[in-house]
C-alpha cells in the first residue's frame, strides 16, 4: 500500500480509501465486515462513510452503514488501526428525515456527531466532513453555476468552523473536511480558519474520474498549493468505468441495474462513447478498465486518497490492487486524447 499525508496534519492515510455506502442496502452486515477485514489486511487504513448512508438515501436505511462499521469495531477492537471519516448531511427537501430542513447550525452539528459516534461505537472520528454545501451552487452533476436570487442561504462559514473547533477541543473529531465544494467555498473556509485560528480544511471530497475531471479546473491547484488534497469519490462512475455495462457482464444486482433512474449521471451518450474508448485503451495494454481508471487517479499529484467501493470481494480485490498499477506515458497520452474528444461528459 502507498500512503499520503492528510492535509497539513501528521496523519498518514492509505491512498486507497475504503468506501462504504452500499453497506446496509446492496451489502449485508456480514459482507461489510468481510470487506473491512480484508482491506485492513491489505494495508488500507482509511474508511469513509456518512450519516446519510446507505444509498440511495432513505429514512429506513439512514445510518445503516455507520452501524455496520460500529459492530465491526466492537467485534474486532480495531478502532485504533483505522483512520475514520464520516460526514454530516445538510438541509435538503428530499432528506427531511435528517433533522428536517435544518441547515448546518451549531445545534445540528452537535446533534449529528453524537448520533454518528453512537452508531459507529467510537468516541471520536478522525475526519468530519460537510457532505454538501447548503447554498445553491453547482454540485451533484450540475456543471454550470446558475445564481439564484431566491437562495435563502445565509453565510454560516464562521459558525461552522467555530463548531468544528469546539468538537476538536472536546475530542470528538480530530480534523475537518469539506465535500462537493467549489473553489469559492474552499477559499472561504481557508481564509476564515487562518483569520480566526480555527480548524483548517484537511481534505476535499469531490467526484473525480476519467468521466469527470472538473476538479482539475481550479480545485486541483488549490489542493496542491494549500496542502488539502482530494478524496476522490465515484472513481469508477457508479461502476460504468469497470466496462461491465458496455460488455453486458454486469450482475442483475449491479447498482445501475437496480437504481438506474436514480444514478444516471455517468450513463449519458457521451459518457458511454468515452467509456468505450477508454476500454479499448485498457484492453490494448493488457489492463482491466477498472484498474486503468483507478490507477489514473492514484497518480494525480493533488490526490490524498481514492475512495473505492465494491459490492463483492472480487471487485474489492481488483480495486485495491490498482495501487500497484503504474500507467506509462503512452497510456496517459492516449487517455488525454480521449479526454480532449470527450471532455468531462459526466460532471
Amino acid at each position: 500500500m502507498k500512503y499520503s499525508r492528510l492535509g497539513r496534519t501528521n496523519l498518514k492515510v492509505s491512498k486507497i480509501c475504503l468506501g462504504t455506502m452500499t453497506w446496509g442496502e446492496q451489502n449485508t452486515e456480514a459482507e461489510g465486515h468481510e470487506q473491512m477485514t480484508y482491506a485492513l489486511d491489505q494495508g488500507v487504513n482509511f474508511w469513509d462513510t456518512a450519516e446519510l448512508y446507505s444509498v440511495p438515501g432513505k429514512a429506513e436505511t439512514y445510518g445503516s452503514t455507520e452501524k455496520i462499521i460500529g459492530t465491526w469495531f466492537k467485534k474486532n477492537g480495531n478502532r485504533d488501526k483505522v483512520v475514520l471519516a464520516t460526514k454530516i448531511g445538510g438541509a435538503s427537501p428530499n432528506l427531511t428525515w435528517i433533522r428536517g430542513a435544518e441547515d448546518f447550525s451549531r445545534r445540528a452539528i452537535f446533534q449529528a456527531i453524537e448520533k454518528s459516534l453512537t452508531r459507529l461505537q467510537t468516541d471520536y472520528v478522525d475526519l468530519y466532513q460537510l457532505h454538501w454545501p447548503t447554498r445553491k451552487t453547482n454540485f451533484f452533476g450540475q456543471k454550470e453555476y446558475k445564481h439564484s436570487k431566491k437562495d435563502q442561504w445565509q453565510d454560516n462559514f464562521l459558525e461552522l468552523l467555530e463548531a468544528m473547533n469546539d468538537l476538536v477541543k472536546q475530542g470528538k473529531i480530530r480534523y475537518f473536511g469539506i465535500s462537493n465544494e467549489t473553489p469559492w467555498g474552499f477559499q472561504n473556509y481557508l481564509k476564515l480558519s487562518e483569520r480566526h485560528n480555527l480548524p483548517r480544511v484537511a481534505s476535499v471530497q469531490n467526484p473525480y474520474s476519467l468521466l469527470n475531471r472538473t476538479y482539475e479546473i481550479g480545485m486541483a491547484e488549490m489542493s496542491i498549493r494549500e496542502q488539502a488534497g482530494l478524496l476522490a469519490y465515484s472513481p469508477l462512475g457508479f461502476g460504468v468505468l469497470s466496462g461491465k455495462y458496455i460488455k453486458g457482464t454486469a450482475r442483475p444486482k449491479a447498482r445501475l441495474n437496480i437504481f438506474g433512474k436514480t444514478y444516471s449521471r455517468y450513463s449519458g451518450p457521451q459518457a458511454v462513447k468515452a467509456t468505450e474508448k477508454y476500454l479499448a485503451i485498457a484492453e490494448k495494454h493488457g489492463l482491466s478498465l477498472a484498474q486503468m481508471a483507478l490507477a489514473f487517479i492514484n497518480q494525480q499529484p493533488f490526490l490524498t486518497a481514492n475512495i473505492i467501493g465494491a459490492t463483492n470481494m472480487d471487485q474489492l480485490k481488483e480495486n485495491i490492487d490498482s495501487i500497484n498499477v503504474e500507467l506509462s506515458d503512452e497510456i496517459l497520452k492516449e487517455i488525454g486524447e480521449v479526454h480532449s474528444e470527450f471532455s468531462n461528459p459526466a460532471p
